[in-house]
């Protein structure tokens, strides 16, 4: 590890000889974990000099990942103390929508997942928030392969009647459904947009709760506002 941490150290590359002093190892010893390392794919050798190799570079990668990801979580567990409800972060990637992380406790459940996420985009706020992000063609593509079906009673009935409610959802404004998903549950989402992803963090109540729902939306949307910065860094995570 102080090999790998050296070799980082070295942009332009560096020898063995250096790499031994620097790091306090004998040079056989050095040699030895060279080899090793330029066997696994961890630095490669090039004209006498060591660099970080691929395997190194994707751990570098992983790890970058894993840290943006942390961010999302912690802002999550956050707001979800703060307002006393579940919080979910999802994204629209490649066609498809995706639930990233959900911080929620056990007085406050987080909504269970009877029906896909990924094929129910038109019952529930997430998905409403990030279809209305897309532009026509994209809508109308998703729909295609995802068709609307009923869930509840309270469910949009055809895809003309959603692309029409998409259509007059108003630009940075949370999106909300009212046991359209699941009965007893109300939902809202707000919309993130950095770049071309398509972004939202929710959150969702019992029903008779259904009061708290746009207060709350709103006070996790400025919540969200604070941190802008910190997010858009790990928004594509």
């Amino acid at each position: 590890m102080r090999l790998l941490e050296t070799v980082a150290g070295h942009e332009y590359g560096a020898p063995a000889k250096q790499l031994a002093r620097e790091t306090g190892l004998a040079l056989p010893t050095t040699y030895h974990l060279l080899r090793t390392l330029v066997h696994e794919g961890y630095l490669r050798r090039d004209k006498g000099l060591f660099f970080l190799g691929e395997a190194a570079e994707r751990l570098s990668g992983s790890g970058a990942r894993q840290k943006r990801r942390s961010t999302i979580v912690d802002a999550l567990a956050h707001w979800r103390d703060a307002l006393g409800v579940p919080v979910y972060y999802a994204v629209y990637r490649e066609g498809e929508i995706e639930v990233v992380c959900v911080s929620d406790t056990p007085g406050s459940p987080a909504v269970e997942e009877w029906a896909g996420f990924r094929e129910t985009g038109h019952a529930h706020a997430v998905g409403q928030c990030l279809l209305s992000q897309l532009d026509e063609d994209a809508r109308r593509d998703h729909l295609d392969r995802y068709p609307v079906q009923p869930l509840t009673p309270y469910t949009v009935r055809d895809n003309h009647s959603l692309l029409r409610r998409l259509e007059r959802v108003r630009r940075m404004e949370p999106v909300t459904e009212r046991q359209e998903y699941a009965l007893g549950t109300v939902c809202a989402a707000v919309p993130l947009t950095f770049g071309t992803t398509a972004a939202t963090m929710a959150i969702s109540l019992p029903a008779h709760q259904a009061d708290r729902l746009l207060p709350a939306a709103r006070q996790l949307q400025g919540e969200i506002g604070r941190r802008l910065g910190t997010l858009a860094l790990s928004i594509s995570m």
